[in-house]
């Protein structure tokens, strides 16, 4: 890493920072004392590593600033993961354990509260458990189907009411269920669903085509993503929506739709209760696809490409639907967790590091293991910002404020990360940059790190200059078909025109190469993801994460130390928006 980035040392010379370090040893005060967290950090870590001449190579000098502790970090994913936290589900006790567990994380290092002078910024949630007893009836011509609960289908509704149901609701097959001007594209087009109940596919036309110049070809739009289709359904007025779940179109096996979306569900309050939400939303599986459309007297594959071609009209299915859903509702309160290093030049000028907190809790009507532990996703992103916030405090105070946040609700569908975005303790065109931490790798070190919505804006300069002082790439995301830079809470600030960062460890591993590490990837995601088969190993090799978050350091101090705005690149849906937010600024 130049020099100019991060000063360290000079040849013959004690660094600054060391400097800073032996002059704390006759001033730290208690362990909550900032300026003795940076003693340890500064004593044990800088006077050993950074008072080296500076061409000895990024690994002794750039990096040695941050001392991240492959033991913490592994201490901090084994707590936070361990059946004593519950699965760490939103509005339970497991929730009390995790944002305790990191607000005394944040205190220890000498951090300010970060939320109007508290630790915790409330999220006012309802929650929403349907019963089991949850039915879909689908009737017509002589034909009548009863898709399994939770082995064909899963319902439930996000209205706040004890109960909601569609009675013989007509069936109308939406293709893709995309509205999108900008596409010239509108399947919705000449059908009017007042009452009727919408089955679509899952990603978009671009996905189904593999046409780099129809939509955005393989990468997957906010079009093709689950939320979109269901806020658009009930634009439109529909009184049900049925997704067809397929697993490579959506990035995951149906076991995961089927943990997910059973259970307690989360959203955010709002003032109508959701009762602009369809009655009924829902999945169901490829199979149970495959006979519905058979009982219309169509074939599903055929249908499925004809969604995809130019000219597609909402086809009624001649089918009528029943469904009914009995919920338990209660209004709840989570927390985000919020610390912030102020800056000492510009302190409404903010770097955010962000990772949720939250997974699934535990699910009584498992037998054996019915804990959602989330090791990976996302006791790693957790205590990867518990290790930068460590990195951080251990410097010199920076001239902008560095901001650690842990959300929650991300898995009922990024609620934490919405509030925080519709509420900001720091200005969103004062924040300089987001960058989110979702699923570590455990892979090791790899040649390559893999940046999810590659090319979208300025920052990857930054992250390729850190990652190239470590002898890696920049590398696009293997499979953005599966729209994961729409599944992570950086797009709630995204969407409001903050330029964020989203990279995860790459795949070719530096001894046994990219296939491998393609294989380990497929592996978790089928076996372990969204289960209670994602549990810490203490055989994991934490090198590569290790590796990873000195790199995000390095990115969030350059960018401390600068009076900059880096952009969104031309030609991205968010550049717009962040440049009138900072023109109101003027």
């Amino acid at each position: 890493m130049p020099s100019r980035v991060f000063p360290l040392a000079r040849p013959g010379r004690v660094c600054f920072y060391c400097a800073e370090a032996i002059f704390l040893m006759h001033t730290a005060g208690s362990v909550y004392d900032r300026t003795a967290i940076r003693l340890a950090a500064c004593a044990t870590g800088m006077l050993l590593a950074a008072c080296v001449p500076a061409d000895s190579g990024p690994s002794q000098t750039s990096f040695a600033a941050a001392g991240i502790s492959a033991q913490a970090f592994a201490g901090h994913v084994r707590t936070l993961s361990s059946d004593a936290f519950e699965g760490r589900e939103p509005s339970s006790p497991g929730e009390r354990k995790t944002v305790e567990y990191i607000r005394d994380r944040f205190i220890e290092l000498g951090l300010e509260p970060g939320a109007a002078g508290s630790w915790f910024q409330d999220v006012p949630l309802v929650k929403i458990t349907a019963g089991t007893d949850a039915h879909l009836v689908i009737d017509g011509d002589g034909s009548r189907l009863e898709p399994g609960y939770k082995r064909d289908m899963v319902v439930w509704t996000k209205r706040v009411t004890e109960a909601a149901s569609i009675d013989r609701s007509e069936l109308v097959f939406v293709g893709y269920g995309i509205v999108a001007p900008e596409y010239g594209w509108d399947d919705y087009a000449g059908v009017d669903m007042r009452g009727k109940t919408a089955v679509i596919l899952v990603n978009d036309p671009g996905y189904a085509t593999g046409d780099p110049a129809f939509f955005t070809g393989r990468a997957m739009t906010w079009y093709g993503r689950w939320t979109y289709k269901f806020e658009e359904a009930a634009r439109q007025g529909a009184a049900g929506a049925l997704i067809v779940h397929e697993e490579t179109a959506a990035g995951y096996p149906w076991e995961v739709v089927s943990g997910s979306w059973t259970g307690p569900q989360f959203d955010l309050v709002t003032a109508d209760g959701n009762e602009s939400r369809a009655a009924i939303e829902g999945w169901i599986s490829r199979e149970a696809a495959g006979r519905l459309f058979a009982a219309a007297g169509r074939d599903f594959a055929d249908a499925r490409a004809a969604a995809a071609r130019r000219g597609f009209r909402a086809t009624p299915l001649g089918l009528r639907a029943s469904a009914a859903v009995e919920n338990t509702v209660e209004k709840a309160t989570s927390r985000n967790v919020i610390g912030v290093l102020p800056g000492s030049e510009r302190p409404e000028e903010a770097i955010l590091y962000l990772a949720h907190w939250d997974h699934l809790g535990r699910d009584e009507t498992l037998e054996g293991d019915q804990i959602y532990n989330g090791a990976l996703d996302n006791a790693t992103g957790v205590a990867a910002v518990l290790e930068l916030a460590r990195a951080f405090a251990g410097l010199p105070e920076p001239q902008r404020s560095i901001v650690f946040l842990a959300v929650t609700a991300e898995e009922s569908g990024l609620l934490g990360s919405a509030w925080y975005a519709e509420h900001p303790p720091f200005p969103l065109a004062t924040t300089v940059a987001a960058i989110n931490i979702d699923r570590m790798s455990m892979l090791g070190e790899t040649r390559d790190v893999t940046v999810i919505g590659y090319g979208s804006s300025e920052l990857e300069t930054y992250l390729a200059r850190a990652a190239a002082a470590q002898g890696r790439r920049l590398e696009p995301e293997p499979t953005p078909e599966k729209g994961y830079f729409y599944r992570s809470d950086h797009f709630n600030l995204s969407r409001r025109g903050v330029p964020v960062l989203y990279t995860k460890g790459g795949i070719d591993h530096v001894a046994k190469g990219k296939a491998w590490g393609a294989r380990q990837e497929a592996a978790y995601t089928a076996e372990r993801y969204h289960k209670p088969g994602d549990e810490f190993d203490p055989s994991w090799d934490f090198s590569g994460a290790v590796a990873d978050i000195e790199m995000l350091f390095a990115v969030g101090r350059q960018l401390s130390a600068e009076t900059g705005f880096p952009n969104w690149h031309e030609g991205s849906e968010f550049r717009a928006i962040r440049e009138r937010s900072r023109a109101e600024l003027d």
